[in-house]
């Protein structure tokens, strides 16, 4: 059972930078797909939204609305996966969640419902105007 626990959310004013950090208990086959999730406040149920995705080869893939302003990364050495967040805005407001599995599908079948095998509780990031 692979635990992933986030760290690093806040409060910031729009333009401002913050830095995720998801520690990751072991890697496994399971670690061959590593990725970002985030989910907007709100009532009703949502799926999350991927924000970024890292596989074992040293690929990268972004949402659209965060490309050229997020990058992610890992320290192996640490068993860390990090999410650098630059030039903030309001709308990226969400509870960011860490996720990992042995398959690179589900990331690109979230929009139909798709779920990471593995996921942390989450990090809440608020980003004022």
């Amino acid at each position: 059972q692979v635990r992933l626990v986030e760290s690093g959310g806040g409060s910031v004013q729009s333009g401002g930078s913050l830095r995720l950090s998801c520690t990751v208990s072991e890697y496994t086959s399971d670690s061959y797909c590593m990725a970002w999730l985030r989910k907007p406040p709100g009532q009703a149920p949502r799926r999350p939204d991927g924000v970024a995705v890292l596989l074992s080869d040293g690929k990268t893939n972004y949402g659209d609305s965060v490309k050229g302003r997020f990058t992610i990364s890992q320290d192996a050495t640490k068993n860390t996966l990090y999410l650098q967040m630059n030039n903030l805005k309001p709308e990226d407001t969400a509870i960011y969640y860490c996720a990992t599995d042995a398959s690179y599908s589900w990331w690109l079948h979230l929009r139909q419902g798709a779920v990471p095998r593995f996921q942390g509780q989450g990090t809440q990031v608020t980003v004022s105007s």
